[in-house]
């Protein structure tokens, strides 16, 4: 968990030999910075962003597209995703938001980045929302909602297999 670690590994996983031309996309759980998200929402990423740089994102209006396909109803957003060291609450959250994201993580920008030094390739980023401005993880409903965000986000499995099928990869 943790920015560090997810660059130590995606970069010690796509050193092998047979994923040199892998895409990456990077999937779990965010908080959303944006006032009206809920748990369970889904945020797919224009771009990632931490203090080492930004990573743009392949393919977002397919993945955005198929979410909604395989999951009629649920809200899906689209825009910057940002990085932090840490679990974000209060104050932190809007100023976060003035940036122009629209969720946080500490995973996702890490990974990209980490994939893209790697060498070059397609990348992308999708969370589901277990945590928002008007739903904090420090209420009573964070186990509640961080099952039904984790069943959210089992459920769009067939949106990331449409999105890597779309992409040129080279054949094996």
């Amino acid at each position: 968990m943790g920015p560090r670690a997810a660059e130590r590994s995606v970069t010690r996983h796509l050193s092998e030999p047979a994923l040199t031309a892998a895409a990456v996309l990077a999937t779990g759980f965010c908080a959303g910075l944006a006032s009206g998200m809920h748990p369970g929402d889904l945020v797919v990423a224009e771009e990632t962003r931490d203090p080492r740089g930004t990573v743009p994102c392949v393919g977002t209006e397919l993945l955005g597209k198929e979410i909604a396909r395989v999951l009629p109803g649920r809200t899906v957003h689209t825009g910057p995703l940002i990085g932090s060291d840490h679990v974000v609450r209060g104050p932190e959250r809007s100023a976060l938001r003035a940036t122009g994201a629209i969720a946080v993580d500490m995973e996702s920008a890490a990974t990209l980045l980490g994939a893209v030094r790697a060498g070059g390739r397609p990348v992308a980023a999708v969370r589901v929302v277990v945590d928002a401005p008007e739903h904090e993880l420090v209420r009573i409903g964070t186990v509640r909602g961080g099952i039904s965000a984790f069943r959210v986000l089992r459920s769009v499995l067939p949106a990331f297999y449409e999105w890597h099928r779309s992409l040129s990869l080279p054949r094996r």
